[in-house]
């Protein structure tokens, strides 16, 4: 028997780009890992969207919306590069972290 897919709903937003009005439609996921990048960047979302439009669109992506995504993609890629890239911490006996090179 076949699961239950659960579908995620395309949400469509207008953001001012350079002073313009635009409208992008992305899913509800990448709206807020779009927020929590700008806000890790210290950065408003049109001014982030702005720099993706600026590097990405009409590059690697054919559209905005795509842009986004892979932008959101790449930025959370290199995070993981990042973490994986950090020594291992264990807690030992007494609750004290130490390094370790083994996967648990």
């Amino acid at each position: 028997m076949l699961g239950r897919v659960n579908l995620i709903k395309i949400v469509k937003r207008s953001i001012v780009i350079a002073g313009r009005y635009t409208s992008v439609s992305l899913e509800e996921p990448f709206w807020s890992a779009l927020k929590e990048i700008a806000r890790t960047r210290r950065a408003t979302l049109s001014e982030l969207v702005h720099f993706i439009d600026n590097t990405y669109n009409g590059g690697e992506a054919s559209n905005l919306s795509s842009a986004i995504r892979l932008f959101v993609l790449d930025y959370y890629r290199q995070e993981a590069q990042i973490e994986s890239r950090a020594p291992r911490m264990q807690a030992g006996a007494t609750g004290a972290l130490r390094r370790t090179d083994k996967d648990e």
